[in-house]
C-alpha cells in the first residue's frame, strides 16, 4: 500500500526573492498512514511553506515545482500541486485539514465557536443544521472542552488560548480528514496546556487512524508524540528518521544544535550555545560575566490584591469580584533576578502590571525604593516610569509600525527629558543597538523589516534607554524559536552584568526560569504556593502543582 503522501523534489521560490535561494529546495519525504510525522526547523527553514503547498495556499508570487502525491485509498495517487481550484476546494478542510499557529487570528471573531465548526460540516458533509449542531457538540466533547452545549454559543474572545486551540482541532477533524496538518499548534501556550493539546492530538490520531503532520521549531516537543521526524534547515532536509532514535543519537550538526541550545540542557552561568555558531564550528562554553551579589531590598510587595468586577447591581456598585492576585507578598533585592512562573490565569502578568503601576491594586502595598507605588499620583508615577521598564511578550505588537527603530528607542528619552539634545539621543540609541548586537544602520528602518528575535532586541534596547533600576520581562522569549530564545537569554544575562539592573522574569517555561533566575516564585490561582532558589524549585519541588509543571516540560527526561 502506498504512503498517504509522497513529497518528491518539492521546490518553492518567490518573485523578488534574494540570492539566498528558494524557500524550499528539492524536499522529499513520505507521510505514512496512521502515524504522526514531525517537521522540525527554525523560522525561515521552509516548514510552513511546505505545509501550505499541500492545499495550494501559497501566494500567487510563489513558483512551485515537484510533486505531492496524495493517495487516499492506498492504490491511486493524485498530485495535489496540479489540482484545479475547484478540485482542491473539495479537499481543503475535508480530506486534508489544517490547524494554524495562532488560534485567535484563525477563528473569526464575529462568529460563535459552534457556527465555525458547523460551517465545514454544512459545506462538505451536506448535513442539516440540526445534525451539524449535534455533531459540533459531539466534537467539542471529543476535544474535552468544558460545557460543550454552552461552548457552541461562545465567541473566540470569551475563551482561553488552550480552549481556542481545542476549537480549532474540533473544526479540523470535523470531516474525518485523512491528513491533519498542525502548524505550531502549541506555540506560546503554557507547558501544561501544551502537553494537554499534544496528548489530545495523539489520542484523536489513534482513535481515528488519520495521519498527522506536526510542524514545530522545538525538537523536544515531539519526543513523546511523533513516530517519524523530518528536520529542515534553510529550505532543505538535513536529517529524517524515527523520532526516538533521532533524539537519542542525532547525526547532523543542526539537529544536535537544536537540542543543545535549550536552557534545559545547560548549566546556569554558562552561555547557551547558538545554532549559527555551532554550525560554523564555533562551539563556546564561555562563562557569563558574574552578576554582582544581591544588595539591599529594592522592591517589597506586601499583601497585594488585584481584583476585577464580576457582577454589579443596578446602581453600578460591584457586588462580586474576582481576585486575580490574592494576598501576594515577596521582596526583591538589588541586582537580583526573580522568576515568576505559572499557567495562564495564575495572576503573574497582572502582578507584574500592578508592580509597574499599570493597574491599581484593591489592597496591599508595592514599595519601590522606599515609595509606595500603589498610592502614587499620576505625576509621581511619571517620574518613576524611567526607573521601571518592561519588555512585553509580543515583539511584533510592542513596536509602533509607523516609527523607525531610532524613533522608538529615542521616544522614552524625549518624553522624560524633552529639552535634551537630539543628537545625543541619537548617539545613545545607536550605542544601545550595538549593546544588543544590532547594527546602527537599523535606526532608520521600520519594525516590519526585522525578525521576531531582532524586534525583541530592539524592545530591550528601548527599555534600557533611561538606564532603569528595575526591568520586568513578561514572557519575553515564549514565542521565539529555541535558537533565537538562546540568543536573547544570553543577551539578558550579559546586560544584567553590564547594567546591574534588578529584574523580574515572568514565564510559563520552568527551564527558562531556572536558567535566568536567582530565586523563583510559583503562582497558582492568584496566590504564591512555593518559593525558593531556582535549583531547589527545579530539582526539589515541594508542591504537587510545581511537580506537575515540571512534568509538563517537553522531553526533559531525555536531557536531565
Amino acid at each position: 500500500m502506498l504512503p498517504l503522501v509522497q513529497v518528491k523534489d518539492l521546490s518553492v521560490s518567490f518573485d523578488g526573492q534574494n540570492a539566498g535561494g528558494p524557500a524550499v529546495n528539492k524536499v522529499s519525504f513520505d507521510i505514512p498512514r496512521g502515524k504522526i510525522t514531525a517537521l522540525i526547523g527554525e523560522s525561515g527553514s521552509g516548514k510552513s511553506v511546505t505545509a501550505l503547498a499541500f492545499m495550494q495556499l501559497l501566494p500567487a508570487s510563489a513558483t512551485v515545482k515537484g510533486e505531492m502525491l496524495f493517495s487516499e485509498n492506498g492504490l491511486e495517487t493524485v498530485d495535489l500541486l496540479k489540482l484545479s481550484p475547484k478540485a482542491i476546494r473539495t479537499i481543503r478542510g475535508n480530506t486534508i485539514a489544517m490547524i494554524f499557529q495562532e488560534p485567535m487570528t484563525s477563528l473569526n471573531p464575529l462568529h460563535t465557536c459552534g457556527a465555525q465548526v458547523m460551517e465545514s460540516l454544512l459545506l462538505h458533509k451536506k448535513l442539516s443544521k440540526e445534525a451539524a449542531k449535534a455533531r459540533a457538540i459531539e466534537l467539542f466533547r471529543k476535544v474535552e472542552l468544558p460545557e460543550p452545549e454552552k461552548m457552541l454559543k461562545r465567541y473566540p474572545h470569551e475563551i482561553s488560548g488552550g480552549q481556542k486551540q481545542r476549537v480549532m482541532i474540533a473544526m479540523a477533524i470535523s470531516c474525518d480528514p485523512a491528513l491533519l496538518i498542525a502548524d505550531e499548534p502549541t506555540t506560546a501556550l503554557d507547558v501544561r496546556v501544551q502537553k494537554n493539546i499534544l496528548e489530545l492530538l495523539k489520542k484523536i490520531q489513534k482513535e481515528t487512524g488519520m495521519s498527522v503532520l506536526l510542524i514545530t521549531h522545538d525538537l523536544l516537543l515531539v519526543a513523546d508524540v511523533a513516530d517519524e521526524t523530518v528536520v529542515m534547515y534553510k529550505g532543505e532536509i538535513v536529517e529524517k528518521g524515527p523520532s526516538k532514535q533521532m533524539l537519542s543519537s542525532p547525526e547532523h550538526m543542526y539537529t544536535k544544535a537544536l537540542l543543545a541550545c535549550r536552557p534545559t540542557a545547560n548549566n546556569k552561568g554558562y552561555q547557551l550555545p547558538v545554532i549559527s555558531e555551532m554550525m560554523a564550528g564555533e562551539i563556546s562554553s564561555k562563562i557569563n560575566t558574574p552578576v554582582h551579589a544581591p544588595g539591599n531590598i529594592i522592591l517589597e510587595v506586601q499583601d497585594l490584591t488585584v481584583s476585577f468586577p464580576v457582577k454589579k447591581n443596578l446602581l453600578g456598585k460591584v457586588t462580586e469580584s474576582f481576585h486575580a492576585v490574592d494576598g501576594v507578598s515577596f521582596s526583591v533585592k538589588k541586582n537580583e533576578t526573580i522568576g515568576i512562573v505559572g499557567e495562564s490565569g495564575c495572576g503573574k502578568t497582572t502582578l507584574g502590571r500592578a508592580i509597574l503601576g499599570l493597574m491599581k491594586p484593591a489592597a496591599g502595598k508595592i514599595i519601590f525604593e522606599g515609595r509606595d507605588i500603589a498610592t502614587c499620583t499620576a505625576a509621581e508615577m511619571r517620574l518613576l516610569r524611567k526607573d521601571l521598564q518592561i519588555v512585553f511578550q509580543d515583539p511584533y505588537g510592542s513596536l509602533n509600525p509607523r516609527l523607525t527603530i531610532g524613533e522608538a528607542i529615542m521616544e522614552p528619552m524625549r518624553v522624560h527629558d524633552p529639552s535634551g539634545n537630539k543628537n545625543q539621543r541619537r548617539e545613545k540609541a545607536a550605542w544601545l543597538l550595538e549593546k544588543v548586537n544590532m547594527k546602527t544602520d537599523s535606526l532608520t528602518r521600520y519594525p516590519h523589516q526585522f525578525s521576531g528575535g531582532q524586534r525583541q532586541r530592539i524592545c530591550i534596547a528601548r527599555a534600557l534607554s533611561m538606564d532603569p533600576d528595575f526591568l520586568l520581562f513578561d514572557e519575553s522569549v515564549s514565542a521565539l524559536d529555541v535558537s533565537v530564545q538562546a540568543q536573547v537569554l544570553n543577551l539578558i544575562n550579559q546586560l544584567k552584568a553590564d547594567y546591574r539592573f534588578t529584574a523580574i522574569f515572568i514565564s510559563h517555561d520552568l527551564s527558562v526560569i531556572r536558567y535566568i533566575s536567582d530565586r523563583v516564585i510559583v503562582m497558582e490561582k492568584g496566590r504564591i504556593i512555593e518559593t525558593g532558589t531556582s535549583e531547589d524549585i527545579f530539582f526539589h519541588p515541594k508542591e504537587n502543582y510545581t511537580k506537575e509543571l515540571l512534568a509538563s516540560v517537553p522531553g526533559q527526561n531525555l536531557l536531565l
